[in-house]
């Protein structure tokens, strides 16, 4: 549908997920008032987190007074894929890490980035296309459909596309999109079925009921990482920190660890009882010794030697001696301050 007055909004000097989000509030709280206004089309810059935008919509603001759920629909999340950049970082397993200077910190983070918008949105468009072979472009989309099962996957030459395939599609559900992440999929799936080898990409779930030793695991993801992983996601358990949910999330080169939250295991008998009473598929896996806690993490890359990760990971897992011994003993590279 096209505007029967067209209006370009610029907004400058800041990023629109958190600066200028109170600008944004405000133009398309200006812009829904308008009755020549059927659409607004938002065009975020290359670095900003969809998750946050596409709160601004869902979420009463009471700082600004400002309810957008009551005037506006979010009708698509779009992520633009620059095809040429992401094959040839993306493509070759080893090209990920090459980059490994300090100068080149900045890219990785954009890249990390692309990659949350990439899970988090209802249609990928693959632009650039023009400068890869059909093969080049076929790999590059198997990647995108492996990080985001549930999204319309475009194709592009110079941005050019239907715009009934991104407007008024009513595409947009928040918790499908939150949820529709491959590593999310593949960690709640209850039996894998490989995805197709053909550009070898392929992705598997490592899941141990025995914690990591705290200082191998944090010496394997800081210097023995596998340069194949393109994406790693999932839940640690370090015998240092027993009563909370280790997050641990890869994108590229950047790995980050932080403590998430209590285990089940953690809660008072009786509120215990209720909550499994909730969450029949977490009795099922409960072990009688530790409950909840376990390893499950999400492997996602290109040629993925899955033995030869699977026996580092297991080398980095307590030994039955050190399960015996006194884990406040044991060293803390992390040095993590909870509180409460």
């Amino acid at each position: 549908m096209l505007l029967s007055l067209e209006e370009l909004v610029q907004m400058q000097n800041g990023c629109i997920c958190c600066t200028l989000r109170g600008d944004l509030l405000k133009e398309v709280d200006r812009l829904s008032k308008l009755k020549s206004i059927d659409y607004i089309l938002i065009e975020a810059s290359g670095i900003s987190e969809p998750v946050p935008i596409a709160m601004t919509f869902i979420c009463y603001d009471e700082s600004q007074g400002v309810d957008l759920a009551e005037k506006t629909r979010l009708d698509t999340m779009v992520t633009v894929v620059d095809t040429h950049r992401f094959w040839s970082d993306f493509g070759k397993g080893d090209a990920i890490v090459t980059r490994q200077n300090e100068e080149n910190v900045e890219e990785e983070d954009i890249m990390d980035l692309l990659i949350a918008q990439i899970e988090f949105c209802d249609v990928v468009l693959l632009n650039k296309c023009d400068l890869l072979s059909p093969e080049e472009v076929n790999q590059v989309e198997t990647m995108i459909r492996t990080l985001q099962p549930e999204a319309k996957i475009l194709r592009s030459v110079k941005g050019v596309v239907s715009p009934s395939e991104i407007l008024n599609t009513n595409r947009f559900d928040f918790e499908r999109a939150y949820n529709s992440a491959g590593w999310l999929k593949e960690l709640n799936r209850e039996y894998h079925t490989p995805e197709t080898q053909e550009y070898g990409i392929t992705s598997f779930v490592y899941e141990k009921v025995r914690p990591f030793h705290p200082q191998r695991i944090s010496d394997f993801l800081l210097e023995q990482f596998p340069d194949s992983v393109v994406r790693a996601k999932g839940f640690m358990w370090l015998p240092n920190y027993n009563d909370f949910t280790i997050l641990m999330e890869q994108a590229g080169r950047n790995i980050e660890i932080s403590p998430m939250a209590y285990w089940a295991a953690t809660m008072p008998a009786n509120d215990l009882e209720e909550y499994l009473k909730d969450e029949p598929e977490l009795r099922k896996t409960w072990d009688k010794e530790y409950g909840d806690r376990r390893n499950q993490l999400v492997f996602i890359g290109i040629h993925l030697n899955r033995d030869e990760i699977i026996q580092q990971l297991d080398g980095c897992l307590m030994t039955d001696k050190e399960m015996r011994a006194d884990w406040e003993s044991l060293p803390d590279p992390f040095q993590w301050e909870i509180e409460g």
